[in-house]
């Protein structure tokens, strides 16, 4: 639906998009042609900068056999299309900022992802027990659509023993939050964020005019 201010434009979209892009992969670069591969470095107690890949799931999960890796990188080339049709098409139809700022961000963090995921193995050696060379001479560690995603951003908020009357989990050693992420990771999920926070000005209901202000 329209809303009562001017909608985005798809230059502002796409600024938004590039500056996602050129954050998410110039970090991605510093740190694969700086760092081996499980080296971390401590900034805080809480953030630390540790460098791990994995296939492209969440959680580092991967699809098993001799084709799943392909199969993860062509489903993500089809869903970026759609997501790049959706914003196009929320654009034209002006619909409200806040959805096209959304679908930017989800946009620009899958586009950074699928970019490792295509070419990193091509344009990078392993990282194994050595820091990575972009454009080595002798080729990359893989084929194309078989790069691994570059991860680094980690915040273990808190690290310890828990109370041993947890259930299940008692007096185990415990890690929040654990899980490694990256630049395009933080635009997906603050994209998907925007979207259930602010649900109700994002997809106004019909025959009402909503600013998003």
């Amino acid at each position: 639906m329209p809303t009562l201010e001017k909608s985005m434009s798809l230059k502002k979209s796409i600024f938004i998009i590039i500056l996602i892009l050129l954050i998410d992969q110039i970090s991605k670069i510093y740190i694969k042609t700086h760092f081996q591969l499980g080296e971390s470095i401590t900034i805080f107690e809480w953030f630390k900068i540790a460098f791990v890949e994995n296939e492209g799931m969440a959680w580092g999960a991967k699809i098993p056999g001799q084709y799943g890796k392909l199969f993860l990188t062509l489903f993500r080339l089809v869903a970026i299309v759609g997501i790049g049709y959706w914003l196009w098409d929320s654009v034209r139809k002006k619909h409200p900022n806040i959805l096209i700022v959304s679908i930017a961000l989800i946009f620009a963090g899958a586009m950074g992802n699928i970019i490792d995921s295509v070419f990193y193995g091509l344009i990078f050696d392993d990282s194994h027990r050595q820091i990575a060379t972009m454009f080595p001479p002798d080729g990359g560690y893989e084929t194309l659509f078989h790069g691994k995603v570059v991860d680094m951003l980690h915040f273990p908020m808190w690290e310890g023993f828990l109370p041993s009357w947890i259930p299940f989990w008692g007096g185990e050693y415990f890690t929040f939050f654990d899980p490694v992420f990256n630049i395009a990771d933080m635009s997906i999920s603050t994209g998907f964020g925007l979207l259930i926070v602010f649900n109700k000005r994002a997809f106004p209901k019909e025959g009402k005019e909503e600013s998003i202000n």
